[in-house]
């Protein structure tokens, strides 16, 4: 479980209401295609997931990836995780009547159910762990898998050689997606100090040292990379 200075101070963010109720704007702005990549997970999920699939969702907070997936697939339900209380009230109302098809759990990998599920995801959230907490993080999720369950995975990713010029990629993006300069700059400065990014070779290989087979690129968008993979 993460618990260092920064992984606390985020989750005190996440846990404002307010603040919670303004993610959903976060990712149109700063992760190129958000609903393309939402729609491109449900699909690739739907090729081995059954149609009455329980679906576990690390992450969940804010409610849009639940959201997507309740909408395109009705027979699935999920199991949504997230550390962050005022998230997950977030979630249950963006997804409305699709709630009742979701059991929301507080916490992290170690609270989420033993399964086995039929598939999983999660999006937007491995960044913030060190490589040795994302392999025990992945390995607890496949353990939580049916043998050759699809699991999705998309998060901050790209090459470390050329940090700078990425981030600043990063952030004239969001600037030219219409987020205030001011506060860009200041998530740059955050990210760039803070989080953990790695390599989108080392995110393979944690994937595959994590139990999972058939790793493969899906999606590449400036900082953000995207695989599906099995258990």
């Amino acid at each position: 479980m993460p618990t260092d200075d920064t992984m606390r101070s985020l989750l005190a963010a996440f846990n404002d209401p307010e603040a919670a109720r303004r993610y959903g704007d976060g990712p149109q702005r700063f992760v190129p295609g958000a609903d393309d990549l939402h729609r491109m997970t449900a699909i690739l999920l739907a090729e081995r997931a059954p149609a009455e699939a329980r679906v576990l969702v690390l992450g969940a907070g804010g409610g849009r990836e639940l959201r997507a997936l309740a909408d395109a697939e009705p027979g699935w339900s999920f199991v949504g995780v997230d550390p962050a209380a005022a998230m997950l009230d977030e979630a249950r109302r963006v997804l409305g009547p699709a709630a009742a098809r979701t059991s929301f759990c507080e916490g992290y990998i170690d609270d989420a159910p033993e399964g086995p599920f039929d598939a999983a995801t999660c999006l937007l959230t491995l960044h913030f762990l060190d490589a040795e907490e994302r392999t025990r993080t992945l390995r607890e999720l496949r353990r939580r898998l049916k043998p050759g369950a699809p699991f999705v995975a998309a998060h901050s990713s790209f090459p470390q050689g050329e940090r700078g010029l990425w981030l600043s990629r990063y952030a004239a993006f969001a600037v030219a997606a219409g987020a205030d300069p001011e506060q860009v700059a200041k998530m740059r400065a955050t990210v760039d100090a803070n989080v953990p990014l790695l390599d989108p070779r080392q995110d393979e290989a944690i994937l595959r040292a994590a139990g999972f087979s058939d790793v493969t690129l899906f999606y590449a968008a400036f900082t953000w990379r995207g695989w599906v993979a099995y258990a």
